[in-house]
């Protein structure tokens, strides 16, 4: 995408991701009918995080869906986002943010209904590759696992044998390095807040292989986060490239749809148009 194209719609948006100006009838009156737009959270986060956009894309007078991605491991995240894309009638478009990239890329593969996704700091894998493994992409380290807490969880599936085997566990950012890791560029005060009401995620996701990706047949954007510490930015750089996504890149922690939701809702309206 010419980035001249992009500058034009993200100066509809403001910093807080609400339209302002003349602009907003001429979007607001599509004769198309307007797309569906699903949220789809990571780890450690939670829906609120797109809080931004979705009122903007809501005052525009989009569809908007943002259901909570349940965390337990790519297969099951995946068909649970499909059971929800089953009741959505007509176009949808899938954004997806960290882990739910992951999830995204699987559960649209087939559904016709799909016509773009979007990726936000997020992992777009190819067919049997895992979470941990795409962190290596483009030679990035990455240093999330370094300050992630385990512990049990009662009635989960087995960890395979390769990683150890025994019950499954599941992860959370230790708080103490929760706004260092995830979001250096927000407000110290609504960082220790994420960090209180971070959602976990089962270990088994990093090391699940995903399915063919729905990237392979359905347009895709993608922005990078340029000063990532959870997902090295060489890494979301492969995957963009491997995509064939149109791409941008922003100063911006993992939590870009936080620190940057004007950014992150332009790319959506530009994958819209």
């Amino acid at each position: 995408m010419k980035r001249r194209t992009l500058a034009a719609v993200a100066a509809l948006v403001t910093a807080g991701g609400i339209l302002g100006g003349t602009a907003q009838p001429a979007l607001a009156h599509q004769s198309k009918p307007k797309p569906t737009i699903v949220f789809v959270h990571g780890a450690f986060a939670d829906a609120s995080g797109f809080a931004a956009s979705i009122a903007a894309l809501t005052q525009l007078g989009y569809p908007v869906v943002a259901p909570a991605n349940p965390l337990r491991g790519l297969a099951s995240d995946a068909a649970y986002l499909r059971s929800v894309l089953a009741q959505i009638p007509g176009p949808v478009v899938l954004v997806g943010h960290s882990y739910g990239g992951a999830v995204i890329t699987n559960a649209a593969t087939g559904n016709p209904n799909v016509k773009a996704l979007v990726y936000i700091a997020a992992y777009a894998l190819a067919e049997g590759e895992a979470v941990a493994q795409a962190n290596e992409l483009g030679g990035g380290h990455s240093t999330l696992l370094d300050n992630v807490e385990l512990r049990d969880y009662p009635g989960a599936p087995p960890l395979p044998p390769e990683v150890g085997g025994g019950a499954d566990k599941e992860a959370t950012i230790k708080q103490a390095t929760f706004r260092q890791i995830f979001a250096a560029d927000v407000p110290a005060g609504q960082a220790a807040v994420m960090a209180a009401t971070q959602r976990p995620a089962a270990l088994i996701s990093l090391i699940t292989p995903s399915g063919p990706p729905a990237w392979k047949t359905v347009p895709s954007w993608y922005l990078v986060a340029r000063d990532d510490k959870a997902i090295p930015p060489a890494a979301e750089r492969a995957m963009a490239k491997r995509a064939g996504a149109h791409t941008v890149e922003v100063a911006s922690s993992h939590a870009a749809m936080v620190s940057r939701p004007g950014a992150v809702t332009a790319l959506i309206l530009a994958a819209v148009r």
